[in-house]
């Protein structure tokens, strides 16, 4: 009997050659749900099966403790994917948080059983699920803003806030979701009585986030219903005053969707204002950085000279070089602060 393939076989260039080629238009979406997942290996062979079926691409952790999902359907089966999954009982009438922006978000299908949907790798002895914070609305969160005593939090990473964030957010100084929470119980040590307001992309982050919170005894633990995504959506749609400012920072190929026309980053070479992020064009190096339009063109899209030189290189000489650590050349040269590389924090 022959076995199935549930895995993708092709290489990034025929993938992503295949993806500008597609004749239809596609919709990106988020979701996530903690659910006690008895067999998360089964379910992740038959969404992969199933969602192949539709051409739905994305990047997708299972666990014990729920799903975690960021996908790309075409629209012509965006109907088949909700019967998809109200077909799986424990994805029934799932929240779906959709991009505020189009674009080519993903280009093949990502399905891997993890340990935790979020990495943040803190002892089941410090949250309880059943227990988390407050969820808000755009509209109540906003005026929850405006309150005396209110302390709001972005549970993202650094580098997500550098280009958008709510105006006058205490923004933790951490690169991956495992220094979080410790660092936010930390900056909120003081405040344990005070109204808390917890924000991340699409919500997840701020559920264990704001069980965490409540676990180690906080009182006033809220957090912003969907996210940015859900938020920048609301604010469209009602007529609402944006007090998130920028871009919201997106785990995909698009590295951002923009939400209001303030640009708030800084081009990590110039210091000009720029918000857009980059992987480093240095095969070696794929520093995850911003940079402006008159650096792309100075820098050929690398984070300094040396990895432009480096990337200009016959390719039989870059395989050489990098069986060498001390030769590649894999720095963020442009700053004193080592920025973090674009396959590690996908996995943050």
């Amino acid at each position: 009997m022959k076995k199935e393939i549930l895995y993708n076989k092709k290489s990034r260039e025929e993938l992503q050659e295949a993806l500008q080629n597609e004749n239809f238009a596609r919709k990106t979406c988020s979701f996530y749900r903690y659910i006690k997942i008895e067999k998360p290996e089964l379910l992740r062979n038959e969404l992969y099966k199933q969602w192949s079926n539709l051409k739905i691409f994305g990047r997708i952790y299972i666990s014990v403790e729920g799903i975690n999902a960021q996908l790309s359907c075409p629209v012509e089966n965006w109907d088949s994917l909700i019967e998809n999954l109200n077909s799986h009982s424990m994805l029934k009438e799932m929240p779906l948080k959709i991009a505020i922006e189009d674009g080519k978000s993903f280009y093949k299908l990502t399905i891997k059983v993890k340990d935790e949907i979020v990495a943040y790798n803190v002892n089941d002895n410090e949250y309880d699920m059943n227990k988390v914070g407050h969820h808000l609305s755009a509209e109540e969160f906003n005026n929850k803003l405006d309150q005396d005593n209110t302390f709001v939090v972005d549970m993202r990473n650094y580098y997500e806030s550098e280009v958008g964030r709510f105006e006058n957010a205490i923004v933790p100084d951490v690169d991956t979701s495992r220094e979080l929470l410790p660092e936010v119980k930390k900056l909120l040590a003081d405040h344990k009585h005070d109204e808390i307001l917890l924000y991340c992309t699409g919500g997840i982050r701020c559920e264990k986030a704001s069980s965490y919170l409540i676990h180690h005894g906080f009182k006033h633990v809220n957090q912003l219903n969907g996210g940015i995504i859900q938020y920048a959506r609301d604010v469209e749609s009602k007529g609402l005053k944006s007090k998130f400012i920028g871009k919201n920072f997106v785990f995909d190929a698009r590295m951002g969707e923009r939400v209001t026309k303030d640009v708030i980053g800084k081009c990590h070479q110039c210091e000009q204002p720029a918000d857009r992020h980059l992987d480093c064009g240095n095969d070696a190096c794929h520093i995850l950085f911003v940079q402006c339009d008159e650096c792309y063109k100075i820098y050929s899209g690398c984070c300094s000279k040396e990895c432009e030189a480096f990337s200009k290189l016959p390719i039989e000489k870059q395989r050489v070089l990098r069986k060498d650590p001390d030769k590649v050349v894999s720095n963020a040269r442009y700053s004193s602060r080592i920025k973090p590389k674009l396959a590690d924090i996908r996995q943050s």
